[in-house]
């Protein structure tokens, strides 16, 4: 008998449940044993703009822990952002104290606190988790350090001033009752961005550069599979500030459409908005002429004739991309304000730049013609050495009304938006400089070929969506969501913007 309970008990040991709550095996969250690298992590790229503003945020609590597996530890869960709204910190007695549309306007009061709050943590994050830790490793030198980053942290105190003055103006049942005057005091110091909005360009064209380098493609991925990045690689942080720049009118007509028209705050958030747009516009102004001496600075000519003393005088890039000649080469065109020039991408001791093709055009000489699909072959093919080419879609052609130049380009662009934007950018560069005085002979070139060379009113760099997608992200404060030219950045062509 004692030994057949000495075997029920072993029985009952094998097959009774443990109930004893295991304690899952702790994650590793540091740089040096991370997870392996994420194929779908959602990673920003250079001038995406802002998303759409939810004053809902994110319908999930941060709060909420996830269920670990039965079988492996998963990978350590994004960051995530604080997605509380001001009504969620009150209690059901005082929100119903408050009115729908006050409730309203000390929401939108509040995603602005939030945002200068989470702004704060970026640019701290950027400091301690790249900067910091690139230079400790000598991963990057101080002088690449110093090009890429900028004086990002010395922003810091900058917004960390305005946090201060929402809290000062916040009352003891949690509503801030005028925030005009805090905003309109505020708003001027953000023009210590232009520098550093202006340098976007080439510090961007470093980092890629740069990322061709084992060991800073390796800590960037491994910062990228961290929890603090929530995914998002080191140019997404470097460009929050831009995108955060854009915000600021859109929160501004946020709270002021939920302001009574009696509120005293009405004629402030006015004067507010009308501010911030005067700084995204002399910020714009300021990049614009940045991104085109970079352009400038990249010509590489054959010989001095090339070089048209035009260029000196250029200050606006209008549009730049990648189209073909009627020979099938790949052209890398730029529309400058005073000058068209053609060029190939070339790359000398390791330097990319662009070596000129022909002789650019100035634009007040400059003849445009759309040319109908099939209208003429394009060759550049083995193929087409035998069958006369195929007839070509979406092509248009650019000229010199001076008989001396004696050049003409067929250009053929990949779609027909494209070509759109293209004509639309190059018609309100010849309008813009039709009130210069022409040469006689290049008045009677343009009396002839009046029937054939497109014109159009001059249109409104800022405002017209009909121009080629820029080759930098602009403050466009007037649209929350992204637009067609913003999914069209990174494609063959690019529109110079003129901001930010």
């Amino acid at each position: 008998n004692k030994s057949n309970i000495q075997t029920t008990n072993k029985l009952k040991l094998i097959t009774e449940p443990n109930n004893k709550r295991v304690r899952p095996l702790a994650k590793v969250s540091s740089l040096v044993n991370l997870i392996s690298p994420s194929k779908n992590g959602a990673v920003r790229r250079f001038g995406q703009t802002i998303q759409s503003i939810s004053l809902r945020g994110d319908s999930k609590s941060p709060g909420m822990s996830l269920r670990a597996s039965s079988k492996t530890a998963g990978p350590t869960p994004t960051k995530r952002r604080n997605s509380t709204l001001w009504s969620e910190t009150l209690d059901v007695h005082q929100k119903s104290t408050f009115s729908t549309k006050e409730i309203k306007r000390q929401e939108a009061i509040y995603e602005l606190y939030r945002g200068e709050q989470d702004l704060i943590e970026d640019l701290q994050l950027a400091r301690k988790a790249y900067h910091d830790p690139m230079l400790k490793l000598s991963i990057m030198t101080e002088e690449e350090l110093a090009h890429i980053f900028g004086d990002l942290d010395a922003y810091i105190p900058l917004h960390e001033d305005l946090l201060m003055k929402l809290t000062q103006g916040t009352g003891p049942d949690g509503t801030v009752a005028q925030i005009g005057q805090i905003v309109t005091d505020w708003l001027p110091g953000l023009n210590a961005y232009k520098d550093y909005c202006s340098n976007q360009l080439a510090a961007k064209a470093l980092l890629d550069k740069k990322k061709q380098d084992k060991r800073v493609q390796d800590f960037l991925q491994r910062c990228l599979e961290s929890p603090f990045s929530r995914k998002l690689d080191l140019w997404s942080f470097l460009d929050i500030p831009r995108s955060r720049l854009v915000k600021y009118p859109l929160l501004l007509r946020e709270i002021l459409r939920h302001t009574p028209s009696d509120h005293p705050d009405v004629a402030n958030l006015e004067k507010a908005i009308s501010i911030i747009q005067d700084i995204l516009s002399s910020i714009n102004v300021r990049k614009g002429e940045s991104e085109c001496q970079y352009y400038i600075d990249k010509l590489e000519y054959l010989d001095d004739k090339q070089r048209d003393p035009l260029i000196d005088n250029c200050k606006t890039l209008l549009c730049h991309g990648e189209l073909r000649n009627k020979s099938g080469l790949r052209l890398h065109v730029f529309l400058f304000s005073e000058l068209l020039v053609l060029t190939r991408p070339v790359t000398r001791n390791e330097r990319s730049c662009f070596q000129v093709y022909r002789q650019p055009i100035p634009v007040r000489d400059l003849a445009l013609e759309d040319l109908q699909d099939g209208e003429i072959r394009m060759g550049g093919s083995f193929r087409g050495a035998f069958t006369n080419g195929e007839k070509a879609k979406n092509v248009f052609r650019v000229s010199s009304s001076d008989p001396t130049h004696g050049h003409s380009h067929t250009l053929h662009v990949n779609d027909v938006y494209h070509k759109q934007q293209w004509l639309n950018c190059l018609r309100t560069a010849i309008t813009q400089l039709q009130g210069a005085p022409p040469t006689a002979q290049g008045q009677a070139l343009r009396t002839k070929r009046r029937s054939s060379t497109l014109s159009a009113p001059v249109y409104d760099q800022g405002t017209n969506e009909n121009c080629p997608p820029m080759s930098g992200p602009k403050l466009r404060p007037q649209t929350l969501s992204k637009t067609r030219l913003d999914q069209k950045l990174h494609g063959s062509l690019q529109r110079k913007e003129t901001g930010v």
